[in-house]
């Protein structure tokens, strides 16, 4: 795992954005894992304005999302397939037919699992997988206690999820309690893993996860056995980090990173 420390939110988002900006231009037909959230709107600003500006192309990308809501129809407003049209797929030159989200409003939820990783396995999995994490150190709607190998499969929601997210919903009530999300297991099967962190509400959490122990009750901490995961974080979101001085040094003389400094 490498931790990457920018001065400010609005860094952070162009770093991870210049990433995977590189990952489709050296693989046209990159599969990407995507993910949603607050921490999310930003980069695909971040994206799109890249895609008019300068040409980003996403023509021949797959993608596929870590999670939806179980219940909510791909028309609702707050579906994360609602949520990717809106902020990226509507915005850029993908094919819609390419781009992949759980079917929350499947017969059967489970088998709807298997189904989404079968479809992954099929385009020969993610080259790239982008993430964030809850205030519960969870990625994609992998709770506490949620399996390190774990698959594609429905998850309940905490109380603590619900009341981050209910108040996103007109009638908060109507906010679903379960969700159908990526496994760990599924998750650490990609290529590389890039996680966007920012804001001091995430502090706490992101030194558990970086620089705590690998524990079921933060799924987040599993990306320290990735084979490639990097974080990259605002310095509000690092505050708590005990190694900051050490991970900027890695960052300002590793070559790898030399065109994207």
């Amino acid at each position: 795992m490498q931790v990457i420390i920018r001065d400010t939110k609005e860094a952070a988002i162009h770093l991870t954005a210049a990433v995977l900006a590189a990952q489709l231009r050296t693989k046209p037909n990159s599969v990407l894992g995507l993910a949603t959230g607050r921490t999310m709107e930003g980069l695909y600003a971040r994206l799109v304005a890249m895609h008019q500006d300068e040409g980003l192309d996403f023509s021949l990308a797959v993608t596929f999302n870590l999670d939806e809501y179980v219940g909510l129809p791909a028309a609702h407003k707050n579906s994360y397939r609602y949520y990717m049209n809106h902020h990226l797929f509507n915005k850029v030159n993908i094919d819609v037919r390419n781009t992949h989200l759980p079917n929350g409003m499947a017969a059967d939820p489970e088998a709807e699992g298997a189904r989404y990783d079968g479809l992954i396995a099929d385009v020969g999995g993610i080259d790239l997988q982008l993430l964030s994490i809850g205030e519960s150190g969870h990625i994609g709607f992998n709770e506490p206690l949620s399996a390190m190998f774990s698959r594609t499969r429905v998850k309940a929601l905490t109380p603590k999820t619900v009341e981050q997210n209910a108040p996103l919903f007109d009638a908060p009530e109507e906010m679903p309690r379960f969700a159908i999300t990526m496994g760990v297991g599924t998750i650490l099967e990609a290529t590389r893993c890039i996680m966007l962190v920012t804001g001091a509400n995430k502090a706490d959490i992101i030194a558990r996860a970086v620089e705590g122990p690998v524990t079921s009750m933060i799924s987040a901490s599993a990306l320290q056995l990735h084979r490639s995961c990097t974080v990259i974080t605002d310095a509000a979101a690092a505050e708590k980090l005990e190694q900051q001085e050490y991970y900027r040094w890695i960052f300002d003389h590793d070559p790898q990173w030399d065109a994207f400094r």
